[in-house]
């Protein structure tokens, strides 16, 4: 691990409110999000003409976002009225325990479940339709192993330890790097 990956590791932020589970239990925040995270930072300008959407309206999201925590303002490139956004990097969201959340906490995480899960079937056909042609781009794994709550709660966490190893921004990455959506969830066979 690089000296750089290792202060960026030291600095990664949980973030677990309820809040942040409100602000992205909304569509186009997380297209938001997806854009920012594979394009890199942009105006709400940009950002309205690569997602279909009026200036005004991507404005309102991207301030909820960045009262979430979940972008920021790039001042060193935002000149007068124009603001330039990234996603915040080094975050670890995790819910919060739903003995925690009032019920219309758990209604907005069912809401985004319902959402993430209908992005998740898509991939998964896409994945289907084009592994063939993804001349190595398009990996997949399947398992079966035993494990105890203890086993899968350090498996879960070594994953996300595995994402910020390699995690970086498409203005960090290499040239011949690509915007890769990884997906990874454990469930009991029996």
């Amino acid at each position: 691990m690089t000296k750089e990956r290792r202060a960026e590791a030291a600095v990664r932020r949980t973030v677990d409110s309820p809040e942040v589970l409100k602000a992205l239990s909304h569509p186009l925040r997380l297209r938001i999000l997806r854009h920012l995270g594979a394009a890199g930072p942009a105006t709400s300008t940009t950002l309205a003409a690569a997602l279909g959407e009026n200036t005004g309206t991507l404005s309102y999201h991207l301030r909820m976002l960045e009262r979430s925590g979940l972008v920021e303002d790039i001042p060193e490139r935002s000149t007068g009225r124009e603001r330039w956004w990234r996603g915040v990097r080094g975050l670890d969201i995790r819910r919060p325990p739903q003995g925690e959340l009032t019920e219309a906490e758990r209604a907005m995480s069912a809401e985004l479940d319902r959402m993430r899960m209908e992005e998740d079937v898509e991939l998964a056909r896409q994945f289907t339709a084009g592994q063939a042609e993804s001349e190595g781009w398009m990996r997949g794994s399947r398992g079966l192993i035993h494990l105890t709550k203890g086993e899968l709660d350090a498996f879960h966490d070594d994953y996300l330890a595995l994402l910020a190893r390699y995690a970086r921004g498409p203005e960090d990455a290499p040239d011949d790097a690509r915007p890769i959506l990884l997906r990874w969830f454990g469930l009991p066979a029996d």
